[in-house]
């Protein structure tokens, strides 16, 4: 299947300091290769990303942002379908943040905050509140930990149909010589090309997806044993001790730790009386 592609705001004006644009990416669409500038931060809530920045194509996971200094260019776009989330941020306020593209750990503070600008862009406040959120999330942006790098994502054809559908279905078994029979070309060659391009062997690739689709899912809510299934793991146990193995927890510890997020958030007080909208 062909991508679609979507259109950048015609009228964008520059940060002052952050500007929160929030947009729902359909399945298989992509904002073409672009640059701005301004900074720019790229995040969705929920579903993941695929950005390519610098010659480098990876997927993120709500657990992850991309940082995209000013005049970088690139492109985002999401297989499955994502909450997307763009913060744009003045050239003077990102100045102490990374100089080149950035895959950054999310900390649930960021996230909420990151949640809580989308539902406050565009609204005047008296006492300076959008202000005050603006300047925590660059606080939380400059204490992020940056990562090696999301799961790295093809750009040559046949590979980009390998990986796609092993996206789109975690629980494809087929073995290497299956694929590289499918893809028109030995299995050393394919093992070769897989490893040049994705640095890392097509066995660790598929255990990557795996996680990061699970994490998806279990964001999402789905249960611990209709996770494994659709991830392909012969069991939930064995699907528990890879995700405990990965992760450094279980399953269900990990979607305790959500819900209690979600609970936090939802149970946050309403302003007070006299505060603007």
């Amino acid at each position: 299947m062909t991508w679609s592609a979507l259109s950048t705001p015609p009228d964008a004006l520059p940060p002052r300091p952050i500007t929160m644009r929030a947009q729902s990416i359909p399945a298989r669409h992509e904002f073409p290769e672009h640059a701005h500038d301004w900074h720019q931060v790229v995040y969705a809530v929920d579903g993941v990303l695929m950005v390519t920045a610098e010659n480098r194509s990876f997927v993120i996971s709500p657990e992850q942002a991309v940082w995209l200094p000013s005049g970088v260019r690139h492109r985002v776009g999401s297989l499955l379908g994502a909450a997307f989330r763009s913060l744009w941020i003045a050239v003077d306020a990102g100045r102490n943040l990374p100089s080149a593209p950035t895959v950054l750990a999310v900390s649930p503070l960021l996230k909420e905050l990151i949640v809580e600008a989308a539902a406050i862009e565009g609204r005047r406040d008296a006492d300076g509140y959008p202000g005050r959120v603006a300047t925590l999330i660059l606080d939380q942006l400059g204490r992020a930990r940056a990562l090696t790098a999301g799961l790295p994502w093809p750009r040559g054809e046949r590979l980009l149909r390998l990986c796609e559908a092993l996206y789109v279905d975690p629980a494809d078994s087929r073995s290497s010589d299956d694929w590289a029979k499918a893809l028109g070309m030995s299995t050393r060659t394919l093992t070769r090309q897989f490893e040049a391009e994705m640095g890392s062997s097509l066995r660790s690739w598929r255990r990557r997806v795996r996680l990061l689709r699970a994490i998806e899912l279990l964001s999402r809510g789905t249960g611990v044993t209709e996770t494994a299934m659709q991830l392909g793991y012969g069991s939930a146990s064995a699907f528990v001790f890879a995700f405990r193995t990965e992760m450094g927890a279980s399953p269900h510890a990990y979607m305790r730790r959500a819900a209690g997020r979600r609970e936090a958030s939802s149970a946050r007080p309403p302003k007070a009386r006299g505060q603007n909208a």
